[in-house]
């Protein structure tokens, strides 16, 4: 892995760390990602915590970046960064997300791959802003919000980009709970702590079942088994 990627034991929690900066997504990034997922895997019965850096979950991808790779390239890409919240999605062992900051675009739909999500009191919003920007989103990613938000909440940040602080999000249901910085690595240890002697070892099983229509077009598999594919 990367610098900016790195993984800590917290006795059955494994904690990985984004980065220090915004986290954009780029290859490297869906690389050490993928290879600390492995890692995750190897070391048995644990729970999985993510976290970002003292302002930014992931700022999204990094689009700057992506103007410069061939069209093939980039669809290469786009896939492979789909497959990655594909496997997070169904990942077989209790996970969250502790949103240390914003967390928009590509890092807002990481989180919503959580089983969970903490997010952080006093800064940081969720957001998927592509409908300001005109990007649009696969159907993929579109089906990973619907599974994972309300049709209001969906709608409202589909639909109109919405932004939302922690108390916002909690209510909404887009985070499980709020902590203060200071305290909130410990808080996503501890929700995932309590899932962790409980997991039932089909929980990735149970979770392909539960999200079976975004974990489809994430991974690929609609759009092969689609006689119309979009």
């Amino acid at each position: 892995m990367s610098a900016g990627v790195s993984l800590e034991r917290r006795d059955d929690v494994a904690v990985l760390r984004l980065g220090d900066g915004e986290n954009r997504f780029d290859r490297t990034l869906v690389d050490d990602l993928n290879r600390a997922l492995d890692e995750v895997l190897r070391q048995g019965r644990v729970g999985l915590v993510s976290v970002g850096s003292a302002r930014f979950y992931s700022n999204g991808y990094d689009l700057e970046w992506l103007a410069g790779l061939s069209r093939d390239t980039r669809r290469d890409f786009i896939r492979d960064q789909q497959a990655l919240l594909a496997r997070w999605l169904v990942l077989p062992v209790p996970t969250a997300a502790a949103l240390s900051g914003h967390a928009f675009g590509a890092g807002a739909l990481l989180a919503l791959a959580h089983d969970l999500r903490v997010a952080r009191e006093d800064h940081g919003r969720w957001c998927l802003p592509e409908i300001d920007a005109g990007i649009p989103l696969r159907r993929g990613m579109t089906a990973l919000v619907q599974a994972r938000l309300s049709p209001r909440t969906a709608r409202d940040a589909l639909l109109g980009g919405r932004r939302y602080g922690a108390a916002e999000a909690v209510a909404c249901g887009i985070a499980d709970t709020s902590a203060p910085a200071a305290e909130l690595v410990e808080r996503a240890c501890a929700v995932v702590r309590a899932r962790v002697a409980g997991a039932s070892r089909d929980l990735g099983a149970r979770k392909r079942a539960l999200y079976a229509d975004a974990f489809a077009w994430l991974s690929g598999e609609a759009k092969r088994a689609s006689p119309h594919p979009r």
